[in-house]
């Protein structure tokens, strides 16, 4: 017996560490866990997962020889769902050639390469801000071909994925593209039939479908959308329904649409139409700052908070400043003033929208919550919230908007015995929150510990900057105006000098003295010429405009240990 043991162990012992903890019990004690299905707060709760499950929900007391994590004071909450994103697109200025064509300056190839090349980091994004699960409504093939790779990433949400979107308008700008094209145009109720199957072998978890009448009847396009969705459920496959005028989206919902994936915007909708959604169990994702998010990237007035500042994807974010300098400056004129032109059209559909999305919640239709993230200006895993505060500022109440982001995203595939809940047989997707957020939706980004799949993970150590990738979000902050953001990328010691050893200040307060104009400059803002990354070095040529005028220089900046150490200014 003692030998079979001593074999046990040494077998034990040559397995990953990630294999012997999933055989071992985690006991979350002490928790107040939250209940969105039953909108309560059970405190002193204790909560028992093993591998990736949750196997029970007590109030019992840990064994001695349980792992186990105190959560004394803490909020324990289903993690998060973000129900609508594109990771086709990067959030930032050159990701849609369609929307504003800057192919010339910035070939959409390269968009394309860096999109495949961070969408590890990416994901990992999503965790850290506490999203476990993520609803890609739209994508390409070789996107749909990277599934496995990502279960295979040791930090990742769960991962769902619609084919490219089958679309009744034209998208030209991505026509050439073969695998890396988002959108199918069908004209014919054969042609949707036929990109439905198209797809299959790709295994799609669900399909989209983009119904914009583009100055035609909506109803001369029903044939095309009842074909789509047809064909879908024929191999049990949901469909996902972009429709944003009323009209179409209650065709759609007529045809059997399952998925509702914008606001309706153009008009208020009637008792007739809201009863039928509830009747059919559609389920509808509003996505309310979307259209934000083009309008104040277009107009250049963009602010960023500290938070997105330092979780965004720093060159994604970077870009959207680039209109203030773009090398085509009639271009940015002209997307300026478009933007001034579409603003009380923006205004009046994000009134409709929210009235809409109060009118919903208050028939009980399922409401879930998305961001339509990878959209210019609305920037992956940091989007989420700011998109919460929305809807609970159009009527929802803290609980609706919790269930709206947990569990109503059950209903979106049905997946037996799935409800989003933390109860026994459900996934070990939780968060571990230092506040109540039904006291106040702005703890969800107080988050503690993320439990993913069954592994604990402290947010702080899911991204690790790059030396280039840290300067990028200094320079972010410094063009926001940003102090905090700013500082909290040097070191406590950090040093500016004039090249080569002239000391000019040191330490954060005295570099807290040195930007002391980020509260008073009218215009702010530098350019990066040239980047050279050498190992730890990085050093940017600069154009920067300001109240003074223009100037040019070089800073390089030397990084240790994910902060930045020195900067020297070479005249």
């Amino acid at each position: 017996m003692k030998r079979f043991t001593i074999l046990i162990l040494m077998l034990t012992a040559c397995l990953p560490l990630k294999t012997v903890f999933a055989q071992q019990e985690t006991w979350i004690t002490n928790a107040s866990l939250v209940d969105p299905a039953r909108r309560t707060i059970q405190h002193g709760m204790t909560v028992v997962f093993k591998g990736n499950l949750i196997t029970a929900v007590h109030k019992r007391k840990a064994p001695g020889n349980a792992v186990v994590i105190d959560a004394g004071g803490k909020f324990l909450v289903p993690g998060l769902t973000d129900a609508h994103v594109h990771f086709f697109q990067s959030g930032g200025l050159y990701t849609r050639p369609d929307f504003i064509d800057l192919r010339k300056i910035r070939p959409y190839e390269e968009e394309i390469k860096e999109v495949h090349k961070g969408l590890e980091q990416q994901l990992r994004r999503y965790v850290q801000n506490g999203i476990t699960t993520v609803f890609d409504v739209g994508t390409t093939y070789r996107l749909l071909n990277r599934r496995k790779e990502m279960t295979e990433w040791a930090v990742a949400p769960q991962v769902y994925m619609a084919g490219p979107i089958i679309t009744t308008a034209a998208n030209p700008a991505y026509d050439s593209l073969k695998e890396d094209a988002p959108f199918a145009r069908a004209t014919t109720a054969a042609e949707g039939r036929r990109l439905v199957e198209e797809q299959l072998p790709y295994k799609p978890d669900l399909i989209k479908l983009v119904f914009r009448p583009g100055g035609k009847a909506a109803a001369d396009y029903l044939p095309v959308v009842r074909a789509v969705i047809d064909q879908a459920h024929l191999h049990g496959l949901r469909v996902a329904v972009h429709a944003t005028e009323r009209t179409a989206a209650q065709l759609a919902a007529e045809a059997g649409a399952d998925f509702l994936v914008h606001s309706v915007g153009d008009e208020v909708l009637d008792d007739d139409f809201v009863a039928l959604i509830k009747k059919k169990k559609i389920v509808v994702c509003p996505t309310l700052l979307m259209e934000d998010g083009y309008l104040h990237t277009f107009d250049q007035s963009r602010v960023f908070t500290a938070r997105e500042l330092t979780y965004a994807e720093p060159f994604a974010l970077g870009s959207l400043y680039d209109l203030k300098q773009l090398p085509d400056t009639a271009i940015a004129r002209l997307y300026q003033i478009k933007a001034a032109e579409h603003t009380p059209r923006t205004a009046a559909i994000n009134r409709i929208s929210q009235l809409n999305l109060k009118k919903l919640s208050d028939a009980g239709v399922t409401i879930v919550s998305g961001t339509d993230a990878g959209n210019i200006g609305t920037l992956h895993a940091v989007s989420l919230l700011p998109e919460l505060l929305q809807m609970q500022q159009s009527g929802m109440s803290s609980w609706q908007v919790l269930q709206s982001a947990t569990v109503n995203t059950a209903a979106i595939l049905k997946r037996a015995g799935y409800t989003g809940n933390i109860t026994a047989g459900q996934p070990a997707n939780m968060l571990l929150l230092d506040g109540d957020p039904i006291a106040d939706l702005h703890q969800l980004e107080h988050i503690h510990r993320v439990i993913r799949n069954g592994r604990v993970i402290d947010p702080d150590t899911v991204i690790h900057y790059t030396p280039a990738s840290l300067v990028q979000r200094q320079l972010n902050a410094y063009n926001s105006r940003n102090m905090e953001a700013f500082l909290a990328t040097y070191a406590e010691d950090a040093e500016l000098l004039n090249f080569p050893d002239k000391l000019l200040r040191k330490g954060k307060e005295d570099l807290r003295k040195a930007y002391f104009f980020f509260d008073i400059a009218r215009l702010l803002h530098c350019r990066i010429v040239k980047r050279i990354t050498e190992d730890n070095y990085v050093i940017d040529e600069e154009h920067i405009v300001d109240d003074h005028g223009t100037r040019g220089g070089t800073a390089i900046y030397q990084v240790e240990k994910e902060k930045i150490k020195k900067v020297y200014f070479v005249k």
